[in-house]
């Protein structure tokens, strides 16, 4: 048994190999992220006798080159939750933390868990792409909510209450009518300059070239509003200049937010799951993909518990002699991109209020019993959870697995 431990940072990666019983078979060494040291590492691991496995802590975007390169050669690797090596071995009251000591713990920490470990395949990385845009998206979200702020801040100095005259949901491509409207009529002058019935026509032209609805109706209720409003700004090149920059970016940030939802629900779709996870209530084809990114292989989780606690909506226990705490705070030491998702999904599950869900019931009922807010979605999104588990768990596991995780979950 050669237990090899890798600790990966941003340019090296520190690599010790132990066997049972703490024999050194290679003392810490530096291997940079180079073709040539990597390779090196690759044969060193090769030339080895016995069965060998590797394992490293899947943190960042760091150990995903050394994975696919070692797992490329045909090597047994394993990236693990660096959650379930942090307190592994502390039996040393100095605990250093550097590279070397990290190294020998993972590689002590291979042994301990060898027939456990699970290997990094092709899937991983399809999956670790499908995290990849979803962080991306969350990014490109954020942009977009801070741009559209930005725009309104702008239009309440030029054209105020603009963003509200129309509703019209965004378009495959992202664009709003509101948001296009601004670029072309982006100051108050721009509607109140001309004549109800020129401006009315000017409408017109701009909802045919545009593709949108037109309404006399609500021309008229733009010109009456818009005859009525104060401008801080004048109309004058650099005003337009800073409203139509606003606009712009706006148009091509949201374009990428859209380019990368489409592209999030076609890789998601290559999952096994896929179709499971889109079956279920109050998830769609964008918190769906979200959900199975965050979540990954949810057959690596040994029971319902082990997701709930990944993703940080487990209660906490505290408990000494006769002592037991009776309320108690989640964990939250989980992904709080997962949490983030699972609430978006409750909140949609409030909004709606299928009465026939499970997850709506028990929270409704928490909610009737004068839960706070956040006690009930975090109850919500914990049940939501471990159907999650039952159901894609049932469609991706052997049915023996799943009757044990189900005999040992009601023991």
């Amino acid at each position: 048994m050669n237990a090899v431990g890798i600790d990966v940072s941003k340019r090296k990666s520190t690599v010790t190999i132990r066997q049972p019983g703490d024999k050194v078979i290679l003392a810490p060494r530096d291997y940079q992220h180079t073709q040539s040291s990597i390779n090196e590492l690759i044969a060193t691991i090769k030339n080895l006798d016995g069965e060998t496995k590797v394992c490293m802590e899947h943190t960042g975007r760091y150990y995903e080159a050394v994975a696919s390169w070692l797992s490329a050669a045909g090597i047994f690797v394993s990236a693990v939750n660096p959650w379930l090596i942090k307190d592994f071995g502390n039996d040393s009251i100095r605990a250093p933390k550097t590279d070397k000591a990290d190294a020998k713990k993972i590689a002590r920490f291979t042994l301990d868990r060898w027939a456990n470990l699970r290997q990094y395949s092709r899937m991983d990385e399809l999956r670790n792409q499908l995290k990849t845009m979803n962080r991306q998206f969350g990014f490109y979200m954020d942009q977009k909510t801070a741009m559209k702020n930005n725009l309104i801040a702008l239009l309440d100095q030029t054209f105020p209450g603009a963003n509200s005259f129309f509703d019209s949901p965004a378009r495959p491509d992202g664009s709003q009518k509101w948001v296009d409207f601004v670029y072309t009529y982006w100051h108050v002058d721009c509607v109140r300059g001309k004549s109800l019935a020129a401006f009315t026509e000017h409408y017109k032209s701009w909802c045919k070239r545009k593709g949108y609805n037109f309404s006399a109706s609500k021309a008229e209720e733009v010109y009456r509003a818009a005859s009525d409003l104060i401008a801080v700004f004048p109309k004058d090149d650099n005003t337009k200049m800073l409203v139509r920059q606003a606009v712009s970016v706006l148009n091509v940030t949201s374009e990428t937010v859209e380019a990368l939802r489409v592209k999030m629900d076609q890789t998601a779709s290559q999952m096994p799951e896929y179709d499971v996870v889109l079956s279920m209530d109050g998830v769609g084809p964008t918190l769906g993909p979200q959900l199975i990114a965050e979540i990954g292989d949810v057959t690596r989780f040994e029971h319902r518990g082990a997701l709930t606690a990944f993703a940080g909506v487990d209660p906490r226990k505290k408990e000494s002699g006769d002592y037991e705490r009776r309320s108690n705070p989640t964990t939250k030491k989980g992904s709080p991109h997962l949490r983030k998702t699972l609430f978006q999904i409750m909140d949609g599950l409030i909004q709606r209020s299928p009465q026939d869900n499970p997850v709506y019931a028990f929270m409704d009922k928490k909610r009737a019993e004068g839960k706070p807010y956040y006690v009930y979605m975090t109850a919500g999104a914990n049940k939501f959870l471990r159907i999650y588990y039952g159901k894609v768990n049932a469609f991706l596991a052997p049915k023996e697995d799943v009757e044990a995780e189900a005999d040992e979950s009601d023991s």
